[in-house]
């Protein structure tokens, strides 16, 4: 880095949480940070997402909690229903803990929104382009956009999404990808009077699995999830997602026709991810680092956001505290450090993992229904949910950073 009667020269890319949160902590830092976003303005879509452990204590020194506790989606908690609809499991909501339903849940978008509204005016933001090309050197990063710009900065910081460009084009031989043989489609559907405050979560045989969740918007928000060794359904037209969907689901039962019909209601709410963890060997090389779902990519576990929030407040923290010796390398070895076990803990899933989630047979829903059931059953609850969530596991002993005010440029 430079000087530290200069400040460095910073290049964030992606303003999904991560990156938001990273432009703030180094701003407050004294760092000159760029935060660049491939969608033309920021991403409004999205599920409810969680805010587990330790990404409590971020929100806390962010100044955010406060706003995010106002803007929860009111899940009352998570219960396990059979083709009736009629709950054979629940677990309910408890404050203070965290079970399948955090203490905090709320919308992605609306995350984002509450984080990036932390960015400094002093923080330059940029939407609509994305790195094409970046070569680094012991002194600083070249970056090429796809609009042609060309420019140079101190650190390249990567906190995009799972499929992440930018690591692709620079961390292809230290990446690799754990599938795990299940594909997920997500949507918006319209609220009913039937709809309930809870996570309804509904397994067929044949590796299906449907759910809904509310939100405070006015809608529900829901997922079908099926077992699939083909991964060309993610790339396939929305049309053909569906009627594939369609196929897949005929027969189910419960509401799956009705998910399925709003999910076409509204195409442009409707995704696919197929359910996978990036797993990088390193998170850094020389100046440039990734971190958020570009550096792990968890998967359905519950602890993307969480795992964003920190990281991003680790990986700031420890630049900043080499900002004037500019030991960028000592920096980033101090940030892996820390992170590695919580991170590696985080992209576990329940034993069996994701199939068995997916029974393919009537036999399997049944023995699946009957585990429900004694985890369900208070005297093992909480138990059964510090072995089946990966939300406490690993946790690192946060440092109380306490950064430098920020010096003229």
């Amino acid at each position: 880095m430079t000087t530290a009667s200069v400040a460095p020269r910073v290049f964030v890319t992606g303003a999904s949480i991560a990156g938001p949160a990273l432009a703030r902590w180094l701003h407050e830092a004294g760092f000159r940070v760029t935060l660049l976003e491939r969608s033309a303005q920021p991403r409004q879509a999205g599920q409810n997402i969680d805010v587990r452990g330790l990404g409590r204590e971020v929100l806390r020194r962010m100044g955010l909690e406060e706003a995010v506790m106002a803007n929860l989606t009111g899940e009352a908690g998570t219960r396990f229903v059979r083709g009736s609809g009629a709950p054979y499991a629940v677990f309910p909501r408890q404050v203070g803990e965290d079970g399948p339903t955090a203490e905090i849940e709320i919308l992605r978008g609306v995350m984002a929104d509450l984080v990036l509204d932390q960015v400094p005016d002093g923080v330059e933001r940029r939407f609509g382009d994305f790195v094409v090309a970046a070569t680094q050197d012991p002194d600083g990063v070249d970056v090429r956009l796809d609009s042609g710009a060309e420019e140079r900065y101190d650190l390249l910081l990567v906190a995009e999404g799972r499929s992440s460009r930018t690591r692709r084009l620079l961390f292809e031989g230290e990446t690799s990808h754990r599938d795990r043989g299940v594909t997920i489609t997500y949507g918006t559907i319209e609220r009913t009077d039937a709809d309930t405050d809870f996570w309804d979560w509904f397994t067929a045989s044949g590796g299906r699995v449907a759910s809904t969740r509310p939100d405070n918007v006015g809608t529900t928000r829901a997922s079908l999830s099926f077992v699939s060794d083909d991964r060309g359904f993610e790339t396939a037209p929305v049309a053909q997602q569906l009627a594939a969907l369609r196929r897949t689901y005929q027969g189910a039962g419960w509401i799956t026709e009705r998910i399925l019909d709003g999910f076409e209601a509204r195409p442009d709410e409707f995704y696919v991810q197929r359910m996978e963890q990036v797993v990088v060997s390193s998170w850094s090389e020389g100046r440039v680092a990734l971190v958020g779902d570009a550096a792990w990519g968890s998967g359905p576990t519950g602890m993307g956001t969480t795992l964003a929030l920190v990281g991003a407040h680790v990986l700031a923290g420890e630049l900043a505290r080499e900002r004037e010796r500019g030991d960028v390398a000592a920096a980033f070895t101090r940030y892996e450090r820390l992170l590695r076990r919580y991170v590696d803990s985080s992209q576990g899933l329940p034993p069996g993992g994701a199939r068995i989630l997916h029974p393919s047979t009537r036999l399997g829903v049944r023995l699946l229904q009957a585990v429900h059931r004694v985890a369900a059953w208070g005297p093992v609850r909480t138990r059964a949910q510090k072995t089946l969530l990966t939300s406490a596991k690993g946790e690192p002993e946060l440092p109380d950073y306490r950064l430098p005010s920020a010096v003229e440029d």
